[in-house]
Parts: structure tokens; C-alpha cells; sequence
């Protein structure tokens, strides 16, 4: 077990005895662990955290996404959920057509706004099953700090002059977000009172008379986009079966498709035939291997992933052993194989041009006192999603459907009804049956990637969380705004190893020591000693706290 070298914060992980939250927005995770210290479960806690997530990190959450979570009561079977909304019933290939789009849909703009947000919802079904604070006490955070403003965090500032364009583009989001039209810097303040009333709303009447029906909703569909107020008075939230593979005799839990979690179990299913253990962290055989991993992974996925409901995939043949086994007989320590060109290993996947997912999240997990854990993930897809403000609500709808295809072949065509290719994978270890580690992360390509760098460092390193979540990272794909998918690796990384590694062909790009294009990492694990361990990203503006 060898730590790396590479500069660290020297921040303690947090460790408390009763419960604990943890997310990337510091005011986030004390509002979470505020509901727990009121008697909340960790379903209560995941609920206020989102709320406030998003207010205070509008670029990347808002009641305008989808979600999606596992939860581990304990003593009970681990529970998926998905909340992710499918297209519109109007949003048909021939609907965009009418308006120009013939051969891609639009990334931005009312138009790119074609799937119902399903987080709401998911909150509401995990309520039901597993609160036990009153529902409307669970906005009580949010509601005051959209009413009253909340003070521009590192992370938000990064973005908005990158996105002061879109936003202006938008009467409602330019009102919110470039008040003055300027560009608020770390520290201002930004208050959303239309969001407050959406809130209040939710809270009073309920998920489905707040959000899904009513005014809410009519405004949520009064643009130009394809989406009607029967599409969110129609969407439920689904339970779904986890998917369940092993990593050294860990369980790891992942999210079936319509996401990318057997993604992870892939890469750990290939690498787990090495002696992981035996390489330094950050060593060239240890990064080279889990590279190659990913690219063989990524290939099976985007020949595969779409609405499982849609189209056929072979989950089970993409996780059998002797598969995995025969991926791993291409990864070699002397070549790289080509990004982005890799077939499935299986026949009848999609084998034409792919997109490359991107996207921006907030992934964060809740553990209660009566050892409840939460693996949750929101998103609105891009930074600020559509770039599109409901006028009158606050909320910035995703844009999510963009990443649907209008090649009628393609597996992952647009289809009125039909969820997209999600890249929102929750994770989570299980020993003996039980929750051990509540993780995720942001970040597109990077999401399998970064939970598979955490739980290699955690397993075969014997890190603690704080370390696992800040050692340097990479990310095999295309970062934002780039053509281009090459290997993009923290500055922290020895230079030896980045000389090694472009000496095998791969295409290493660098990118600053602390980035947040590998991720925001959140994750909370409990120890051998019965405590719970939470780790937060300095990467981000979160924190992991505990009582």
C-alpha cells in the first residue's frame, strides 16, 4: 500500500459517531445534517441538501433535472431510484425538423429543454418510502436563501463569466444571474425570489400539485420547447434493481441503464486481473492500466446505453467474467489503444459516430443515525443546463434531451417517451452486507473514472476518504468546450509517469494541479471502528459534515 507524493491540503478527513452529509457546497451539507440532528433519515437529509444545492449551486443543480440514488436502509436490500425524465411527447425527430434541426438537435435554448425534470418527483417517492421529517419542513433552507440570496461561491463565479453569453441570451436567467448586467465575482450576493415561491410551492402543496401540476408547471411549459404540462402531470419516478458487481471482495453498487454505471463494474471487473496493490499510486502501470480499462469500458457503452425500455442491452453479458477477462487481454503496458475507436466486445451495438457525453453534477450522500446511507446525484447536464429561466419560477431547466440522437438507427435516437443516455451514476461499497462507502462524483466521462480512482485508493491503497478524494486525477475523454478526447491528467502527476505514458501513444493533455473538470468527489464510508469517515473535494466549495 503506497501513498503518492503529489501536494495534498493536509485537510483531516471529518469523522462523527451519528450521522453525517456530505457535498460540494458547504451550506448544503449543514443544512442536510440540520435535518438529521431534527430526527431526519438520510432520504430527509439528501432532500434538504439538493433543495439547497439548488440555490446555491445553480450552474450545476436545479428542480429543472433529473436524479438518481441509491439507498441502503439498514438490515433492509439496497433500493435504486430513478428520476430521470424521458422526451416530451411532442419531441419527435420530425417536431425539429419543422424548425431547422434536421441533423442534431440544439444543445441550448428553450428547444434543447425536451425532457421532463424528474428530481422532484424522485425526492417525493423517496419521502414516501424512507422520511420521516414532515415533507414541507424540508425547504425551509432553500426557500430562505433563494428569498434572501446566498453569496457567490469559487466554483459558481468560475463558470458564470464563461456562460455570461447564454445567460444574457435569456431575459429571466439574465435577471438572476448577471443582476446589473454584470458579472458577480466570489463573495456578491444572488437571490432567486421566483425560485423561493417554486419552493414554497413544492412545500405547501406537495411534488406532484407544486411541481408536476398547476402553475408551476404550466410555466415550466410555456416556452418554445416541445414539452406540455400532460408530460409532467404523466411522469412517475422508478424504482429499479441495482446493479451489483465485486471489487476484491467488495460489493459495489451501481445504477442500471438508462446510466453508465456498469461502466464501473467494468473497469473493476478488468483491472481487478491485475496486482493493483503492488503499484504505486500514480505510478505509469497503475494509470496506463485503468486508462486502458476505461477505454475498452467506454466502448461497450456507447455501442450499448440508452432507455433500457427502447432498446435491448446486454447488461448481463457486459459484466460476465470470462467477457471482462477477454477485455482485458487488450491492455498492454507498452501501447495505448486507440480513444474513442474501440468496438464493443459484443455484436449489434451501435458501431457508427458517437457523441461524447458531457456534463456538470452534484453528487453528495447522507448517513443517519440508525445507519441509513444515500448515494444521491442531480444534475441539469450542462453548466446552467438549457440556459433557459421559466419565466416566472427560477428554475433553469436541463438540457439533457440534447444528447439524444436524430439518426433514426441510432440506439439512442429521440423517441417521444424515451429517457436518454445518462452519464448520473450514484455509487456505493457494501461489506457484509451493509453499507460501507456513500460515493460519487460530477463530471460526464469523468464519473466512472473518478469513482473508480476513489475506490482503488481506497481498497488497494488503504487510504482514508480525504486522501482517496484529492490525490490527483485524470480523465480518459473530452473535456468542455474540446473537440477533442484525449487523457487529461492533473498537474500533480510525476512528470516521469506523463513522459511514460505519452511514450505508449497515449494523447496526455495536462490540466492545473486542482481541477474541477476531473470531478467534485463527495463520498462518506463508515470505519472498522463504527465511525463514520467523510471526505469532500477541495476541488469544489463542499464540505463533509457531522454530528
Amino acid at each position: 500500500m503506497t501513498h503518492h507524493d503529489a501536494p495534498s491540503t493536509g485537510r483531516p478527513a471529518t469523522r462523527a459517531d451519528r450521522g453525517m452529509v456530505s457535498a460540494p457546497h458547504a451550506l448544503a451539507a449543514e443544512a442536510g445534517v440540520a435535518a438529521l440532528r431534527r430526527g431526519g433519515s438520510a432520504v430527509d437529509a439528501a432532500i434538504v441538501t439538493n433543495a439547497v444545492l439548488c440555490v446555491v449551486y445553480p450552474h450545476m443543480a436545479g428542480l429543472g433535472g433529473d436524479a438518481f440514488a441509491l439507498i441502503k436502509p439498514h438490515g433492509r436490500p439496497l433500493e435504486a431510484l430513478n428520476a430521470s425524465g424521458p422526451a416530451g411527447a411532442r419531441a419527435t425527430r420530425e417536431w425539429y425538423a419543422r424548425r431547422g434541426h434536421e441533423n442534431a438537435l440544439p444543445a441550448r435554448g428553450h428547444l434543447s429543454a425536451l425532457t421532463v425534470p424528474g428530481a422532484v418527483d424522485g425526492w417525493r417517492a423517496a419521502h414516501e418510502r424512507h422520511g420521516r421529517l414532515p415533507w414541507r419542513e424540508l425547504f425551509d433552507d432553500a426557500v430562505r436563501l433563494a428569498d434572501e440570496g446566498v453569496a457567490v461561491g469559487r466554483s459558481l463565479a468560475s463558470w458564470l463569466p464563461k456562460d455570461a453569453a447564454l445567460l444574457r441570451g435569456d431575459e429571466a436567467a439574465a435577471g438572476i444571474f448577471l443582476p446589473g448586467d454584470r458579472v458577480p465575482r466570489v463573495g456578491d450576493r444572488i437571490a432567486n425570489p421566483d425560485l423561493a415561491r417554486s419552493l414554497e410551492q413544492i412545500a405547501r402543496r406537495g411534488a406532484r400539485e407544486g411541481f408536476y401540476e398547476g402553475r408551476v408547471a404550466e410555466r415550466l411549459c410555456s416556452g418554445e420547447g416541445p414539452l406540455t404540462p400532460e408530460d409532467l402531470g404523466s411522469y412517475r419516478a422508478e424504482w429499479v434493481e441495482p446493479l451489483v458487481g465485486s471489487y476484491r471482495g467488495h460489493t459495489v453498487a451501481q445504477m442500471p441503464p438508462n446510466t453508465q454505471g456498469f461502466t464501473v463494474l467494468q473497469i473493476l471487473g478488468m483491472i481487478e486481473r491485475f496486482d493493483v496493490s503492488s503499484w504505486p499510486d500514480l505510478s505509469f502501470p497503475y494509470l496506463q492500466t485503468l486508462i486502458e480499462a476505461t477505454k475498452l469500458s467506454f466502448a461497450d457503452r456507447d455501442a450499448w446505453l440508452t432507455d433500457p425500455d427502447h432498446h435491448d442491452i446486454p447488461v448481463d453479458a457486459l459484466l460476465d467474467d470470462t467477457y471482462l477477462g477477454s477485455r482485458a487481454e487488450h491492455i498492454r503496458s507498452d501501447a495505448s489503444l486507440p480513444m474513442g475507436e474501440m468496438p464493443s466486445g459484443l455484436p449489434g451495438g451501435w458501431t457508427g459516430a458517437r457523441a461524447t457525453p458531457t456534463g456538470d453534477t452534484c453528487a453528495f450522500s447522507a448517513v443517519d443515525e440508525d445507519g441509513m446511507a444515500v448515494s444521491f446525484i442531480q444534475s441539469i447536464y450542462h453548466d446552467f443546463g438549457s440556459g433557459y429561466v421559466a419565466p416566472g419560477t427560477g428554475i433553469v431547466l436541463q438540457n439533457r434531451g440534447s444528447f439524444f440522437e436524430l439518426d433514426p438507427d441510432h440506439h439512442n435516437a429521440l423517441e417521444p417517451g424515451k429517457r436518454t443516455f445518462h452519464t448520473l451514476i450514484p455509487g456505493m461499497i457494501l461489506r457484509d452486507g451493509e453499507a460501507s462507502v456513500a460515493l460519487g462524483s460530477m463530471g460526464g466521462e469523468g464519473q466512472p473514472q473518478t469513482q473508480v480512482a476513489m475506490i482503488t485508493r481506497l481498497i488497494d491503497f488503504g487510504y482514508d476518504l480525504q486522501e482517496a478524494i484529492e490525490a490527483p486525477r485524470w480523465l480518459a475523454g473530452r473535456t468542455w468546450g474540446d473537440p477533442a478526447s484525449d487523457v487529461w491528467i492533473e498537474g500533480r502527476v510525476p512528470d516521469g509517469v506523463v513522459h511514460e505514458l505519452q511514450r505508449v501513444g497515449q494523447p496526455v493533455r495536462m490540466l492545473p494541479d486542482w481541477d474541477d473538470n476531473t470531478g467534485h468527489a463527495h463520498a462518506i464510508r463508515r470505519t472498522s471502528a463504527g465511525f463514520l469517515e467523510g471526505g469532500a473535494d477541495p476541488r469544489g466549495d463542499g464540505a463533509a459534515v457531522g454530528w
